[in-house]
């Protein structure tokens, strides 16, 4: 693996996950990997899980790690070619990535979609800019149409979660009063097709009418409008918000119904409830929900540590 952007880089997605379960099961049997390497972890958004749990496995590796905050602990980054630099970015991306390349082994980038123009975060363009210059692995810390650490640790939730062979799978849409990526729900939708393809789960995508997700995302998995007919006989339940994709970026309605209480997961198979966090309680989802045996948000967000170790251990074996 050269770099880790999507899961177009994974060539064995199974075995990605079983790495991450055997590191969360011996988290120091591989530290002689990362000894005197360096991995720099660049954030141009704000973080919690993403920024600990991926600092974390990196120290599990034996690597050091350094921290930044574009804009804040740094000059601002330009990113388009061949512009006149007289607004208010000091430094081109050309240079800062090189730089960056020249003191770290690996990268990582977290970048969100500035959700004005559809075609320019589609394009992706901050995580191309980096792996360009940079000469270094970049991992995909989230960026504009994808989180794929995120998913690879959703995989090994469920993977160690199920109790039936192939589980059906169920993304929800939920209600919020501002416009979100649609990240989280694309690279959910990347990761569940593939495990759909190779028979490992049933995967079905629930949302209001007008918050469809990009085709190329959402491939052939069957899309029903109806809530509750969705949540039928399911095993997980994945809830996430996600602004419009085609009237971009825009909130259509924040209907109450589409969060998640009780009452919907007694219609599922004794299901158990994801969400990547953060979480609006009692707006997205009930307290009941996420305060009951039912719930996998917490050790879905300590899965987190063994999904960017996976990450980086096969990254490490290569460089």
């Amino acid at each position: 693996m050269t770099n880790f952007l999507s899961l177009a880089d994974v060539t064995n997605v199974d075995a990605l996950i079983q790495s991450g379960r055997d590191a969360k099961a011996n988290p120091f049997a591989d530290q002689q990997l990362g000894k005197n390497k360096t991995i720099g972890l660049i954030f141009f958004n704000s973080s919690l899980r993403t920024r600990l749990s991926t600092q974390k496995a990196a120290q599990n590796l034996g690597m050091n790690v350094m921290t930044m905050n574009v804009g804040q602990d740094s000059w601002g980054l330009e990113m388009e070619e061949g512009v006149l630099m007289n607004a208010d970015k000091a430094e081109h991306v050309r240079e800062a990535a090189a730089v960056m390349g020249r003191y770290c082994d690996i990268i990582g980038i977290r970048a969100f979609a500035e959700l004005q123009d559809r075609d320019k975060d589609y394009r992706e363009q901050v995580m191309h800019q980096f792996a360009t210059y940079a000469k270094v692995p970049i991992v995909n810390l989230e960026s504009a149409t994808r989180h794929p650490l995120q998913s690879l640790a959703d995989c090994i939730t469920i993977e160690e979660s199920k109790t039936v062979k192939r589980p059906k799978v169920v993304l929800t849409w939920l209600p919020h009063f501002k416009p979100l990526p649609q990240a989280v729900a694309n690279s959910f939708c990347e990761w569940m097709n593939a495990r759909a393809l190779s028979g490992d789960v049933d995967f079905v995508v629930t949302h209001p009418k007008g918050y469809e997700l990009a085709p190329e995302f959402v491939g052939n998995t069957p899309v029903i409008y109806d809530q509750n007919e969705a949540f039928k006989g399911a095993d997980f339940i994945y809830g996430k918000n996600w602004s419009s994709y085609t009237q971009y970026g825009q909130v259509l309605t924040q209907d109450p119904s589409w969060a998640v209480t009780m009452d919907d997961l007694r219609l599922t198979n004794d299901g158990k409830f994801m969400h990547c966090l953060p979480v609006r309680r009692n707006l997205k989802v009930s307290d009941e929900v996420l305060d009951s045996p039912s719930s996998l948000v917490i050790e879905q967000a300590a899965n987190r540590e063994w999904s960017a170790q996976a990450v980086l251990k096969e990254i490490l074996s290569t460089i």
